[in-house]
């Protein structure tokens, strides 16, 4: 039997009608605003875009536009750059307390000027700072640091879940503190949450994009906010949503959620629909306020920085994609400059520690401030001597995660290797020259490089163990020592040369 237009009309609504009776007459919508930001480094915008006045900028807007905003940082803001080398990171504490986060997440360069300076920043934080996988050795909280965040907004409770990068003690100054797996205690402290009560339950990570699909996959979060990777992007698989928030403020994406609180045959029934929104910070006017402290800080800076130490013959390459996958004229620059300073047989540099994430064109004059930008860390020079087989280690260590963009990738002087990136990790080296012969691994060599790695920084810990023969206390800042090698050599004359080869070239 066909029915008519109206009697498929009357169907259909009675239809609707029993649905809206079997859920409940009421239905409350609740829109709640979530904004991420991380890997902040500058506080300054760079050609008009990111930095720190542009940020406040767009949080405060946010939050007068919808006074249910939810405001996080995923990580990374009191190191690396030029200033925080000088106050250890205190401005960027002074620029955002200006406008406060909802929680914070520790990253990786929260840590490095140590666990000490870390707690004395969160003392001084106009916001909380939280991680569900960050105890002292004992298993005791960290002081200053706390956990899941609940908040209510109009009926609605959303749980905020921050979680750590695991590899945290490998890359940086982390001491003693134990760092949980961040996929395993992440969607553990969220299915937690969800137990209590949660009816929205927001991760907010510092880790790399394949932990963020583990965490995706999980299930476990309805929005993720994630750092780490430096790059912008959102995702929506009809279950979680997903933002990496770039880098330095550049660009941002606010996610708005809209909550409908209705019935389920008698239970109470949340359902959501995510809105990405994307914003070039080049269009947005700086927070006056902050832009204020902001030229404060940029005019301390200048009148020692801006001094001309000589030109670059050739292109310079210091991008992070570049510096951690192959050999590049900057990293050669760097590591010949060790050399230099310390008359080693052999140098490295560890990519992860050029940072200035830029190219620059030949016959560039250079400047004090952009060596200080490419080595921020405050890193000294130290040299000791180690094994032959000590430094093939090392090197199978640094192209060990090569794949993965690993800051550990070697730039390197005094030596030359090939290696098989498709052969396993920790057996990648098919030949490790040094100077004109073959490594002997059981010869003694000089090795120099910076304190980090001498330390175990980026897993170089077979470093140790070495006769020190330059140490901490009387070595030079590695970023002193290149610039005084500019000056000495007139220029820098670098190239690439055939250092660091992929087996088959």
């Amino acid at each position: 039997m066909k029915l008519s237009a109206r009697s498929l009309s009357l169907a259909l609504g009675a239809t609707a009608l029993s649905t809206i009776l079997a859920s409940g007459a009421y239905a409350q919508t609740v829109n709640i605003t979530i904004l991420g930001i991380g890997d902040i480094y500058e506080f300054d915008a760079e050609k008009g875009r990111g930095g720190v006045a542009r940020l406040n900028a767009v949080a405060l807007a946010e939050r007068a536009n919808n006074p249910n905003t939810i405001y996080v940082f995923d990580g990374d803001m009191l190191s690396p750059s030029i200033l925080s080398g000088f106050d250890q990171g205190q401005n960027m504490i002074d620029l955002t307390n200006q406008v406060p986060f909802d929680i914070a997440v520790p990253g990786n360069h929260e840590f490095d000027f140590g666990v000490d300076n870390f707690i004395e920043k969160m003392a001084v934080s106009a916001y909380p700072w939280a991680a569900v996988n960050i105890t002292n050795a004992d298993g005791s909280a960290v002081v200053g640091l706390g956990g899941t965040i609940m908040k209510e907004y109009e009926g609605v409770k959303v749980a905020l879940i921050p979680v750590a990068q695991d590899t945290t003690p490998e890359v940086t100054s982390s001491e003693d503190l134990v760092f949980g797996g961040t996929v395993e205690t992440g969607v553990a402290a969220a299915e937690a949450a969800r137990e209590a009560g949660a009816d929205i339950v927001i991760g907010i990570v510092q880790t790399d994009i394949t932990n963020d699909r583990l965490l995706i996959r999980s299930g476990a979060f309805d929005v993720i906010m994630s750092g780490d990777d430096h790059s912008y992007g959102t995702y929506y698989d009809g279950r979680t949503a997903y933002v990496e928030t770039s880098i330095d403020g550049r660009f941002l994406s606010p996610v708005d959620i809209e909550v409908t609180i209705g019935e389920n045959r008698g239970e109470r029934a949340i359902s959501w629909v995510p809105n990405f929104r994307f914003i070039d910070t080049i269009d947005v006017t700086p927070d006056p306020d902050t832009q204020a402290m902001v030229d404060e800080f940029t005019a301390k800076l200048d009148e020692s920085l801006n001094v001309e130490i000589g030109a670059t013959t050739g292109p310079l390459d210091s991008r992070r994609n570049s510096v951690r996958s192959m050999e590049t004229a900057i990293g050669n620059l760097v590591a010949d400059a060790m050399r230099w300073a310390t008359d080693a047989d052999v140098a490295m540099a560890n990519g992860g520690g050029i940072r200035a994430d830029r190219e620059y064109e030949a016959g560039t004059m250079l400047t004090r401030r952009d060596i200080l930008t490419e080595l921020p860390f405050g890193n000294v020079t130290v040299m000791s001597e180690i094994t032959g087989q000590q430094v093939l280690d090392a090197m199978e260590n640094g192209v060990s995660r090569v794949e993965d963009g690993s800051g550990r990738f070697p730039q390197i002087a005094g030596m030359s290797i090939v290696y098989d990136p498709t052969a396993p990790a920790g057996s990648r080296i098919v030949k490790l020259m040094i100077g004109d012969n073959e490594v002997d691994v059981n010869a003694v060599y000089t090795f120099a490089t910076n304190d980090y790695a001498m330390g175990g920084g980026d897993g170089y810990g077979m470093l140790g163990g070495g006769r020190m023969l330059i140490n901490t206390g009387n070595g030079n800042l590695m970023a002193n020592d290149v610039i005084d090698y500019v000056i000495d050599q007139g220029g820098v004359h670098n190239t690439v040369e055939g250092r660091i080869k992929v087996v088959g070239e």
